[in-house]
């Protein structure tokens, strides 16, 4: 893998950082607003859903100017891993946008009928899951691998080649995590009967979520023979143990809380914590290939002259972004009222 020179390298590699921040950013914010809406569907009277959707209802649009940052940089930093991705993985990725779009509007109109309201419902409960399913897909849709010809730098697979089993046990695998982060985000935010209901959910959700992290983490090495090299090959064992026994001792750590302490915000931390440490290992197998295991970040990147400019403006942008959200996040900080709201 040929190196240009060090300036290069590094910038190189700032801009992966930085689209790597913003898709972990818009996974753990709106991870939690999705498996909100999953959720929804456990709950059958009025007034438990608008409480629940009151308690995103300040932020939940907010949460997504990550993913069209992490989108928009891929394609400006990266033009031809974008130019590579996208054809293979257009179905999930289209489907991900059209459910965000959907439930978006769900989310609106299901205040503004009285007649329609069942049927908004449904519609931000099918939106959450298209979504979240969706994300999983593309995720197992990459991770397995993208047919290409590096020759003519296209794709060349075929349409249905992000469907597999794998994919589609990532696309479930996600959907049961951001059900977790949304059962515990109301913990946090909600009090008396849905709290509760909300703390006995996150117990099977969070065994859910660990079943599936430990398939998906034994199944992936297999998938490709530079993933198996990168954990399991000579001391890196050692780091994948280390890995794994972290990761349980996040989830006992969040278990204990949910029922032997019932902290209230100590649950969706830790359950934030478990999606960090995943996004790591994915980090740990994918780096330096932004299009596994064909083209790294290097083949991939835009001039330098044009990272050099974007970054001047992400300088900017990014101080500016991560303000206004944590300030959003911090006015509407604490339980939220179950007699006012959104409407």
């Amino acid at each position: 893998m040929p190196l240009v020179d060090g300036f290069s390298f590094d910038l190189t590699v700032i801009w992966a950082g930085i689209i790597a921040f913003a898709v972990l950013v818009y996974v753990v914010l709106d991870g939690f607003d999705l498996g909100l809406g999953m959720l929804f569907a456990t709950e059958r009277h009025r007034h438990d859903r608008d409480v629940m959707m009151n308690t995103v209802a300040p932020v939940w649009d907010g949460n997504e100017t990550w993913l069209i940052l992490g989108g928009g940089g891929l394609f400006a930093a990266f033009p031809l891993a974008y130019s590579l991705i996208l054809p293979a993985l257009y179905a999930p990725i289209i489907a991900m946008l059209l459910a965000l779009i959907f439930r978006g509007v769900a989310f609106e109109f299901r205040w503004r009928t009285e007649r329609w309201r069942g049927v908004w419902d449904i519609a931000f409960i099918g939106g959450s899951a298209m979504a979240a399913l969706a994300q999983g897909i593309t995720l197992g849709g990459l991770l397995q691998g993208i047919d290409i010809d590096k020759a003519g730098r296209i794709y060349d697979g075929g349409w249905w080649d992000w469907l597999t089993p794998f994919s589609l046990t990532v696309g479930v695998a996600v959907m049961v995590g951001y059900m977790l982060l949304g059962a515990t985000w109301l913990v946090m935010k909600t009090t008396d009967d849905l709290q509760e209901r909300m703390r006995k959910r996150a117990w099977p959700l969070g065994v859910g979520t660990i079943g599936f992290i430990g398939l998906v983490s034994l199944w992936t090495p297999f998938l490709q023979e530079g993933y198996y090299n990168r954990w399991f090959a000579d001391w890196r064992i050692a780091l994948a143990g280390l890995v794994g026994l972290a990761v349980l001792g996040i989830a006992a750590l969040m278990f204990k809380s949910l029922t032997v302490h019932k902290h209230e915000y100590r649950p969706f931390v830790l359950s934030l914590l478990l999606f960090v440490l995943c996004f790591g290992g994915l980090g740990v197998s994918m780096f330096p290939y932004i299009v596994p295991t064909e083209v790294t970040i290097w083949e991939a990147a835009a001039p330098r002259a044009s990272q050099i400019f974007m970054l001047v403006g992400a300088a900017i942008l990014l101080p500016v972004i991560l303000t206004y959200t944590a300030y959003a996040y911090w006015v509407f900080r604490g339980k939220v009222d179950p007699d006012s709201g959104y409407h």
